[in-house]
């Protein structure tokens, strides 16, 4: 007999929508999911019962690619999360150093490349606000970085500093740094920023999961388990969560591989997944990042970048790993029953990917590691059948497939005209019988679900629509929000979660309206009210 009841409303089981449906829930355990009609016969004397107003139980969502430590020590500092205009920036960091004079740096970061143009913020513009202290502060995507000129004098950084090979140091016409560094040039300023304590990593995971929490995500993949970016490496976090029995989510930890390394580091990588893989954390997964972004021209394309004003430059982006070595490393994390978790923006980096997995395939088998490549900007129309073939799965962000500044102002004048109809063709790999995920990449972007549903389905921004972006490549309902709970789940590894059935956990989310019927423009409007680990409530508005 059930001890939790959810009744008066509707279900959404992982994969279909029930109208009028009920849920029973016993010892964390799902009992049945029933119509409303039938949902007494299971409850028992006593049972608490959750109304659910004409509103939809679910599986908790899960996020496929995130980074919550990062986003929750961001939180925590200098944070440009949510703001839009330079002024706003300054404001922000102005009332930042005020609060805390005694901070020796200024980190932080959120602030959106549009906000700039493709020159970036400027260094002069800070040291105005914060006089002679040195500030780090990366951009929303975290492939770029705005610092000060204190900064850039403790680096070393002038006129003279060449650009790295995997990265670049923006310039004024005299070749003097202007305060924008992208890619691989934010690890000379990060050398020399303060490592993150134990005790904010700490802080910023419990911000993180109350927040992620709240919006109904009930477990994710940590898509950086080691030190990138300059924020240390959060694994130890929830090391210290799961033995302090504070880890209430279910994390499955995706270990970060060193692009300047080789095959030597898989040895270490199978000793660090042995020692973070406990209770709730599973840190079975290896990232690859394989390229950047479109907005600062290193994802790796198959055609030349554009100039802005049509024609095209000698550049068409980054390959961060060798795609020799990637074929390599891929096949020997497969061999060693590896994930393998590859960030791929541009149409190049994503077949790289998909080469190394043909490659992985064909000297070991059939894998049962799931792999998948996430991001998934610009995906040639050849290559999206090969996902199927190989049983990768395309982990999508959904939130940024719409018309907005970074699409219209940083993306498509420079974009060559072909590769910008390839973008994010969501209904494409679906109809190519592509296994989906979804993940948020907070703190690039909004972790909430709901946002990124309705621009999955809707293909415009729920808070600015306009014209929808490529709208034949839309998802249905059902399919979108498939992939944000059992799609994430079999990512995740969590073949326990994800769908609503007898015997599986009843990690749930409540929302407070029916999403799958009447105008999807709606979606968007749509709230969390309650979220359940385990039947356990961790949320509840």
């Amino acid at each position: 007999m059930a001890d939790l009841v959810f009744r008066n409303g509707h279900v959404f089981d992982g994969r279909t929508y029930l109208h009028g449906h009920g849920l029973a829930v016993a010892d964390g355990r799902v009992v049945a999911v029933v119509p409303e009609a039938d949902l007494g016969a299971y409850a028992a004397p006593g049972a608490e019962v959750v109304d659910l107003a004409g509103g939809v139980v679910q599986p908790g969502f899960q996020d496929a690619h995130v980074h919550p430590v990062q986003g929750g020590v961001e939180r925590l500092r200098c944070d440009l999360t949510g703001l839009s205009t330079p002024g706003e920036y300054l404001a922000a960091v102005r009332a930042y150093v005020a609060a805390h004079p005694d901070r020796a740096w200024v980190l932080g970061g959120g602030w959106a490349m549009p906000a700039f143009g493709p020159i970036g913020p400027r260094a002069a513009d800070l040291d105005a606000v914060v006089g002679d202290r040195p500030v780090f502060l990366p951009n929303r995507d975290h492939h770029g970085a705005w610092v000060s000129s204190a900064a850039l004098r403790i680096a070393g950084i002038d006129r003279a500093t060449p650009d790295p090979a995997d990265g670049r140091i923006e310039r004024d016409a005299a070749g003097a740094p202007t305060g924008t560094l992208h890619e691989g040039a934010m690890a000379l300023v990060q050398a020399h920023v303060p490592p993150t304590s134990d005790e904010e990593h700490d802080a910023g995971l419990h911000v993180a999961q109350a927040y992620l929490h709240s919006l109904g995500v009930t477990a994710w993949q940590d898509a950086i388990l080691g030190v990138y970016a300059g924020n240390g490496d959060p694994a130890s976090a929830y090391l210290r969560a799961v033995h302090a029995g504070t880890l209430t989510a279910r994390v499955r930890g995706a270990l970060w591989w060193e692009r300047d390394a080789g095959l030597e580091q898989v040895e270490r990588l199978v000793e660090r997944r042995a020692t973070y893989t406990v209770g709730r954390l599973d840190a079975g997964s290896v990232k690859v990042m394989q390229d950047g972004v479109v907005e600062n021209y290193t994802a790796g394309l198959s055609a030349p970048y554009r100039d802005g004003c049509g024609g095209h430059t000698h550049n068409s982006g980054l390959s961060f790993v060798d795609p020799q070595v990637l074929l390599d490393a891929v096949t020997r994390l497969d061999a060693e029953g590896f994930q393998v978790h590859v960030h791929a923006i541009g149409d190049r980096a994503v077949r790289e990917a998909l080469d190394a997995f043909a490659a992985a395939r064909a000297a070991n088998g059939r894998s049962r590691g799931r792999h998948h490549v996430a991001h998934l900007q610009v995906v040639a129309p050849a290559d999206r059948r090969r996902f199927a073939e190989l049983d990768v799965t395309a982990n999508l962000q959904a939130l940024w497939a719409v018309n907005d500044e970074a699409m219209t102002e940083m993306t498509l004048p420079f974009l060559d005209e072909e590769l910008a109809g390839w973008q994010y063709p969501f209904g494409s790999l679906a109809r190519a019988g592509v296994r989906l995920a979804m993940g948020s990449d907070w703190p690039v972007s909004t972790p909430d679900p709901l946002a990124a549903l309705h621009v999955a389905v809707n293909r415009v921004d729920p808070d600015e629509p306009g014209a929808p972006f490529l709208p034949g490549e839309a998802l249905g309902v059902e399919q979108a929000w498939a992939a944000y709970t059992s799609g994430s789940a079999h990512v995740n590894h969590l073949d326990d979660t994800g769908v609503l059935a007898p015997g599986l956990a009843a990690d749930l989310a409540v929302l407070d309206r029916d999403p799958f019927a009447g105008d999807p423009a709606g979606i968007g409007s749509t709230r969390v009210v309650a979220t359940y680990v385990e039947g356990a409530a961790v949320y509840r508005a």
